[in-house]
This record gives C-alpha cells, sequence and structure tokens, in this order.
C-alpha cells in the first residue's frame, strides 16, 4: 500500500512553497468568503478588502515584473525590440481602442485579462508536467482539466449575465449567451474533470504515484474559479477567489528568480532588495501599485477618497483617451510580456536561475512551456 500511495514529486519552489502558494491560496480565499459576514465584506468589496487584495497583490504582482524585464539592463539589452515595442504597441491599441468607446477600451482589456489569467494556470501545469517528464497523455489531460476548471466557470458566467460583479466595469463582458450554453459548459467540465481524476487514481493503482503538487494547483483553480464564478453572490467573493490564486505563485515566481539572478551576478540594486527579504521585496511592490491606483483615483474613478483624499480633476474625453490606456499600460505591458519572458526554450539561463537546473541544462532540451501568463498560439507545449 505504502509503495502504491507514494508520490513521485516535481516541486517546482520546493514542498512548503508549493503547497503554500497554490492549496494555501485557495484555503485562504475560501476562509475569506466564509468569514465575509463577520468581516463585513457581504456585497462590494470593502476599503480594507479592496487594498489588501486588489492593491497589494493584484496590482503589486503586475509591478513585479519589472525586477525580470526593465531593471535588468543586461536583460533589456538582450531584447530592446520586445521590451520597447510592448508597452508602445500596448499603449496605440489602448489608444485607438478608447476614441472607438470606452466600452470598447474596456471590454478589450476584460478579455485580455481573463485570457491571460487561464493561460497562467496552465503555464503552472505545464511547468509540472516538464519537470517530471509526464508522457503526451498526461499532458494533455492536463491541459484540458485546467481549460475545462476555467472556460467551464467562465462560459456559465456570460449565460447569466448580469451578475452582481464584472472584471473590470459594468458591462465589459459580452452578455446574451443562451444559458443552456452555460448549463453544459459546467457538464462539460464536470466529465473533463472526471476523466482527468480517473487518470490521477490510475497512477496510483499502476504504483506510479501522485504528483501531490500538480494535483493541488488542478484542485485549487477549479474550486476558486467555480467559487469565485458560478457560486459567488457579491463582488467581495469574487474578487478573493479571483486575484489570490493569480497573483501570490507570481511572486515566489519572481522572488526566486531575483535570488538565482542575484547568485548569477545580477544587477547591483538586486543586492539591498533581497537583503530586505520578501517583506521588503512586496512593500516595495505594494508601494508601487498604491501609486498606481492614486492616480487612478484622481485622474478617473473618484471613489475612495477615505484612502486617497479629495479632489481631482475631470479630465475632459479627449484626455481621458490618453490617460486610462495609459494608467493602463503597467498591466497591459504585464499580460504582453509574460508571453515571451518565462519560456525556458528561448532562455537556457531562466532554469537555472530559478533553480530548476544545473547551468540551463534542462533549457536547451527544447519546449517552450510558458509559465505563466498569455502564450502566443502554436508555441506552448
Amino acid at each position: 500500500m505504502s509503495r502504491l500511495l507514494a508520490p513521485s514529486q516535481a516541486w517546482l519552489f520546493g514542498r512548503g512553497v508549493d503547497l503554500s502558494v497554490f492549496a494555501g491560496s485557495a484555503l485562504v480565499s475560501v476562509g475569506l468568503v466564509l468569514a465575509a459576514p463577520a468581516l463585513g465584506a457581504v456585497g462590494d468589496t470593502p476599503l480594507w478588502a479592496w487594498a489588501l487584495l486588489v492593491v497589494c497583490v493584484d496590482v503589486a504582482h503586475v509591478w513585479s515584473t519589472l525586477f525580470r524585464t526593465y531593471l535588468d539592463g543586461d536583460e533589456v539589452r538582450r531584447r530592446p525590440g520586445l521590451y520597447v515595442g510592448a508597452p508602445l504597441a500596448a499603449y496605440l491599441l489602448g489608444v485607438l481602442a478608447y476614441l472607438l468607446s470606452p466600452g470598447t477600451f474596456w471590454r478589450l482589456f476584460a478579455y485580455t485579462a481573463l485570457f491571460h489569467f487561464i493561460r497562467q494556470q496552465y503555464g503552472w501545469v505545464a511547468l509540472y508536467g516538464r519537470k517530471a517528464r509526464v508522457s503526451g497523455t498526461e499532458r494533455a489531460l492536463d491541459a484540458a482539466a485546467i481549460y475545462a476548471a476555467t472556460l467551464g466557470p467562465v462560459l456559465w458566467w456570460h449565460a447569466h449575465l448580469p451578475r452582481a460583479f464584472w472584471w473590470f466595469v459594468e458591462n465589459d463582458f459580452l452578455s446574451g449567451l443562451p444559458t443552456w450554453v452555460g448549463t453544459g459548459a459546467l457538464v462539460l467540465q464536470a466529465l473533463v474533470l472526471a476523466a482527468w481524476a480517473g487518470f490521477q487514481v490510475s497512477r496510483v493503482v499502476r504504483g506510479e504515484g501522485l504528483q501531490v503538487g500538480k494535483v493541488l494547483l488542478v484542485l485549487a483553480t477549479g474550486v476558486t474559479w467555480f467559487g469565485g464564478i458560478v457560486l459567488a453572490q457579491d463582488d467581495f467573493a469574487f474578487t478573493v477567489m479571483n486575484v489570490v490564486l493569480h497573483g501570490v505563485p507570481y511572486f515566489a515566481l519572481l522572488f526566486r528568480y531575483m535570488r538565482g539572478r542575484l547568485a548569477e551576478g545580477g544587477p547591483g540594486w538586486l543586492g539591498p532588495v533581497m537583503r530586505a527579504g520578501l517583506p521588503g521585496f512586496l512593500g516595495l511592490l505594494c508601494v508601487l501599485a498604491f501609486g498606481e491606483e492614486l492616480l487612478w483615483d484622481k485622474l478617473v474613478w473618484h471613489e475612495r477618497s477615505r484612502l486617497f483624499g479629495e479632489g481631482g480633476p475631470e479630465l475632459p474625453a479627449d484626455v481621458l483617451a490618453l490617460v486610462v490606456p495609459l494608467l493602463a499600460l503597467p498591466q497591459a505591458t504585464h499580460y504582453v510580456l509574460d508571453a515571451f519572458i518565462w519560456k525556458a526554450g528561448r532562455d537556457a539561463r531562466l532554469l537555472a536561475r530559478l533553480g530548476w537546473a544545473r547551468g540551463g541544462s534542462e533549457g536547451s532540451k527544447g519546449g517552450t512551456a510558458p509559465i505563466s501568463g498569455l502564450a502566443i498560439p502554436g508555441t506552448a507545449e
């Protein structure tokens, strides 16, 4: 029995970190939702939860991309076209969309974000498969499980609009999908996840054991997406389930990368940041995130005077067409760059910096499975 149940592991960050950032994130999300009445957080997301979850997790994780990209001179010099072209293209597209209509801009932005969130979950499970060198059948089942766990609730959501929450702003998703499509999506999701679970059971029966981290990742994804979309009755539940599992693992990824980059002889500023440890790293990101949100509130939203103070100009529509895409640029650039910066097959040093290979040897064996974020069609494993 012990042989049958013995796990065959390929942890991404290590047993404790994997359990914390994946299973732990899901458990914290569920716990916060269950505790919402006691926390006074039923309905709209209260200010404290918005500051903690939206600003210090979601917005802050976007800014952490700086440490992998623009703050590393060697990296910028290696791919200058990417690091100049990505924000420029994102800004120009954003301005064009906003000039068409603000609704067009927010709809485009919402669907880009949704795609990014789904692809990040796929990226994690693809990397688990890469490290464990699983079969093609298992890779396909893992991918199907992630897409079912995310797209099933999303299609159901589209078939039941309006709900008590939106991705960014009201009416950013297209409505009008028949309710039977949403029901069918959940049925298909259940069938796919059942097939995936059956395959995991068969691994145990064959004595191959479970890749526990990957299994918990898929379960965490299923719980948070189903709970945060199908079961959620208010904005707080959606927000909690939406941002924690997305942002927290990314912090672990960037912190691990920075540690490896410093050991390799990276930029001089890395030393002081790493000596401050994880609290210093997260604190710096929260400062950047609050700075961004201050500008959003003063120039666009004018909603959180308790946090950012009264006042702020009422900008005309033509000026907002320039300002809103500019304020959204950190997030838009994060979405685009994630299609490129985590592809191990394109940078033999990446896995070594993350502590997942020695001297980049694994990175040279082919494959371009994205660790997170968007992926260019045809390049993902």
